[in-house]
């Protein structure tokens, strides 16, 4: 009677602590990441940015905007379980919103895919979202950045932008122009993306800081375009950056806040 009882009382202890380990596997479990690339005509730059990418990505998706060079092709070849997204609107913001809402992983992040943006910087990001970091913005002007495409007048332009946002809203940015960022998928509502265009990267810095969202700056570094010219201009889209954050602050765009 007397081992029958402590062996159903071991068997309890067994199974609560096949229980509590079960639990604590499922808590520390390690979060997903997916990497969103838009391009358009991008196939000579492809296989430099995919080769870039670590293995620990869960998830790779290439937006690509109606291409007619062998964009998907190349990506397909290079990155075999890549997924590719046909966005039909014009414009990066579209771009950005399809592969945000098309992705599947805990962490989103999102690269250009002209060659500029370095792959082994994805770890930073990672490791500032999984540290409590809602949105991570990339930083050419925070220590330990750096670009070897700035120049002088754009970065009068970056520097004027980052003042504007901050008297305006108070985002406190080292960087106002460079697209590289990452935001957990909880979080993406919470960017609002409602414009196409280039300007989208500034709309989504100013965005995230009116939702509350824990932010942090990651230094990376910029480099040369590797092939084709772009379709930037440093004027034309400076001041299109402006009216963007003024048409912001004017129209009172509500944001979802945590």
């Amino acid at each position: 009677m007397k081992r029958d009882v402590m062996k159903a009382a071991t068997d309890e202890v067994v199974k609560l602590g096949s229980s509590t380990n079960r639990t604590l596997r499922s808590e520390e479990r390690i979060p997903t990441v997916s990497v969103i690339i838009p391009t358009l005509n991008e196939a000579g730059n492809l296989p430099y940015v995919l080769n870039t990418i670590p293995d620990w990505v869960d998830e790779v998706i290439v937006v690509d905007g109606r291409s007619t060079d062998d964009t998907e092709r190349i990506a397909r070849l290079l990155h075999p379980g890549v997924k590719v997204i046909h966005e039909l609107t014009p414009g990066k913001g579209a771009a950005l919103k399809a592969g945000l809402y098309g992705s599947s992983g805990d962490f989103i992040i999102c690269l250009d895919a002209d060659g500029s943006m370095d792959g082994n910087h994805l770890g930073d990001f990672r490791d500032a979202l999984a540290n409590g970091a809602e949105f991570v913005k990339g930083s050419r002007f925070a220590p330990g950045g750096g670009s070897a495409d700035i120049t002088r007048f754009r970065r009068f332009g970056d520097g004027g932008i980052c003042l504007l946002m901050r008297l305006l809203f108070g985002a406190r940015y080292s960087d106002a122009t460079y697209g590289y960022f990452a935001v957990r998928a909880d979080r993406r509502d919470h960017l609002g993306i409602d414009s196409n265009g280039f300007e989208v990267e500034t709309l989504i810095n100013i965005r995230a800081h009116r939702a509350g969202l824990k932010i942090a700056e990651v230094p990376c570094f910029e480099g040369n375009r590797i092939h084709g010219d772009s379709n930037l201009s440093a004027f034309k889209d400076g001041l299109r950056i402006a009216r963007c954050i003024v048409r912001e602050k004017v129209r009172g765009h509500r944001a979802a806040t945590v």
